[in-house]
């Protein structure tokens, strides 16, 4: 058992032992949770002291969080602080600022009750058991998905390159059984169907850029002179 001690906290032993009393008992997860959504402001430095003897726990006595639960808890009242409020007819009321002491102790379950508690949350559902068993069938199902997806994306790339020859085989006019070879066969395909054209184009391209002969100079002198003489 480890136990975790705040002393002379601001608050009534009468309001801090109404939030104890709802942790005592339970297991850390539990008693962490309760204190969370508590509306008491107590609840606070409670849960810090909580987390305070977990944390004992785990250091000295080496024992995880999973296994602790809340054994004891208590408040006892600590020193009264004495101050006076004026009021009517020059008298004075006593205030009393009280402070506490609050002791929280942790404890290890017992390996049958640890036992009993994983077989409970594994047909239940929950607990650290099924979590991982979560965590494990949702990364087998990424893998089983990703190696799908490749899968599918090779069968792409080969129904491309399969569309690609067809195309090269009947612009080279080439009868279909020739057109499933490999990737030779291809490129004289390709070759087939393209040479011609990028050689008619690099004649225009050539015809084009070249200088006018003599011969065609003199024919466009007579039309330009034979335009001016109409």
């Amino acid at each position: 058992m480890t136990r975790a001690t705040l002393r002379y906290d601001q608050a009534s032993p009468t309001k801090v032992r109404q939030v104890l009393d709802l942790v005592r008992g339970l297991d850390v997860a539990e008693a962490r949770e309760i204190l969370r959504f508590s509306q008491r402001a107590a609840s606070v430095e409670v849960a810090k002291l909580l987390d305070s003897a977990i944390a004992n726990a785990e250091h000295n006595d080496h024992v995880s969080s999973d296994e602790l639960f809340v054994n004891a808890a208590w408040a006892d009242e600590g020193p009264t602080a004495k101050r006076f409020r004026p009021r009517a007819r020059g008298r004075g009321t006593r205030i009393r600022k009280r402070t506490s002491h609050i002791t929280i102790e942790v404890a290890r379950y017992s390996d049958d009750e640890l036992r009993a508690r994983s077989e409970r949350e594994a047909a239940a559902g929950v607990g650290a058991a099924a979590e991982r068993r979560r965590r494990l069938s949702r990364g087998r199902r990424v893998a089983a998905s990703t190696a799908a997806e490749a899968h599918d994306h090779d069968h792409d790339h080969d129904d491309d390159d399969e569309l690609a020859t067809e195309a090269l085989a009947e612009a080279a006019g080439v009868e279909g059984e020739h057109a499933d070879g490999d990737a030779d066969a291809t490129e004289a395909l390709a070759e087939a169907a393209g040479v011609e054209d990028d050689a008619d184009a690099a004649v225009a391209d050539d015809d084009a850029l070249a200088p006018p002969t003599a011969a065609e100079d003199d024919a466009t002198d007579e039309h330009d002179s034979s335009k001016g003489a109409k």
